[in-house]
């Protein structure tokens, strides 16, 4: 089912018109570089769309948790691209008087709204200063559409909204995602079971398999009597949970683990001892996996079955393989994830990868997010 949303159209008189774009921006770096681009290709096309219409494009965006972080980086890794001058803050006395002498078809890159609190308490006095050069404003950051912040849900209050581009393809094709064809697997990894109950309860009913991996296994594997040693674990129990018994849920059946000696070994899940720390998935379950995913019309991924950020790459790079060869539709995302597909080069060969690792299990479980009312044509 489509859904409704107000995009931009070239039927649209953009010529000179002052839009502000809300991308997603927040990308990794190392030393003071951005080190994975993907976030920051699936922002161009809405820009250059944008100021190939003659717009005068102004793009904001954040990074990082540390109000002290600066977007310059991108900018200056943007330039390959796109020709884009440097904003500034949008703070500063001069933001709206830069603004006004812009000209069509420039591209203005704004510093880290996160500088501001204002940005992340969704202060109207900060939408309204967003808000104040421009005539519309243009979602393009699916990444925090389950943000209510200034950049997001406040100025839509003000200026006429519309989606971007790759708002428009994630939401789209997460919505497909959302009914799959059968036979239909659901591959989640992570931590942080609290925040991911009730999607699991949910899409055991949708897909005809929930595999559970990464530190979310931890939990299920106590709920169901395996000794799971000085893993990690969260601070709910799933002793009582109905849908542990559930046979459409299934845990890795080996596991790495490493020994109080440091030692690493590859053991089946029931030879976990009280001393030892689950790391990753094993060959066996990604090889299981395998075989679920090769015979799979639809396969839904969101996040990492091992301490991915640690070194424990293979059961999750293995899997990103096996997906990548399938003929499956597959819809994947989560930061680890994608840099799992990044590493084995093979961005191509899924149906869709999204930009967004929260936004998109919100999505997937409520079936909207906080930004989206502000996108749809009956808000008109």
């Amino acid at each position: 089912m489509d859904i409704p949303l107000r995009t931009l159209t070239e039927d649209v008189s953009l010529h000179n018109t002052v839009v502000l774009v809300r991308a997603s921006l927040n990308v990794p770096l190392k030393d003071g570089q951005v080190a994975d681009t993907y976030r920051l290709q699936r922002a161009l096309p809405t820009i250059d769309w944008l100021r190939h219409q003659g717009a005068k494009v102004v793009v904001v965006g954040h990074i990082g948790r540390d109000p002290e972080a600066t977007l310059y980086p991108v900018y200056e890794a943007m330039q390959a691209w796109c020709p884009i001058e440097w904003g500034g803050s949008v703070t500063d006395s001069e933001y709206q008087a830069r603004v006004q002498r812009m000209t069509a078809g420039e591209v203005l890159l704004m510093e880290n709204l996160r500088q501001d609190e204002r940005e992340v308490a969704n202060d109207p006095t900060f939408a309204a200063q967003l808000a104040a050069p421009v005539e519309i404003f243009v979602n393009d950051a699916f990444a925090v559409m389950h943000r209510e912040h200034a950049s997001v849900v406040g100025v839509p209050t003000i200026v006429p909204a519309y989606a971007g581009l790759q708002v428009v393809r994630e939401l789209q094709s997460l919505q497909v995602a959302r009914t799959p064809q059968n036979p239909s697997v659901f591959l989640l990894g992570g931590a942080k079971f609290a925040t991911k109950l009730q999607l699991v309860e949910q899409y055991l009913d949708i897909y005809d398999t929930v595999f559970i991996g990464g530190a979310l296994a931890h939990d299920v594997m106590l709920a169901r009597g395996y000794e799971v040693g000085r893993s990690l674990v969260s601070d709910v129990s799933l002793v009582d949970k109905a849908f542990v018994s559930n046979e459409r849920l299934v845990l890795p059946l080996d596991v790495v683990v490493k020994r109080l000696d440091g030692a690493v070994a590859t053991i089946p899940l029931e030879a976990v001892e009280v001393t030892d720390t689950i790391f990753d998935c094993g060959p066996d379950t990604v090889a299981y996996l395998e075989r679920q995913i090769a015979a799979a019309a639809t396969v839904l991924w969101n996040g990492p079955f091992g301490n991915y950020e640690a070194g424990f790459t293979e059961g999750t790079e293995g899997v990103a393989q096996a997906l990548a060869d399938s003929a499956a539709a597959s819809y994947v995302g989560g930061g680890d994830t994608v840099a799992a597909i990044e590493a084995i080069k093979r961005n191509d060969a899924f149906t869709f990868v999204s930009t967004g690792g929260g936004a998109m299990l919100a999505y997937l479980e409520h079936g909207t997010l906080p930004a989206l009312p502000y996108l749809l044509t009956s808000s008109e």
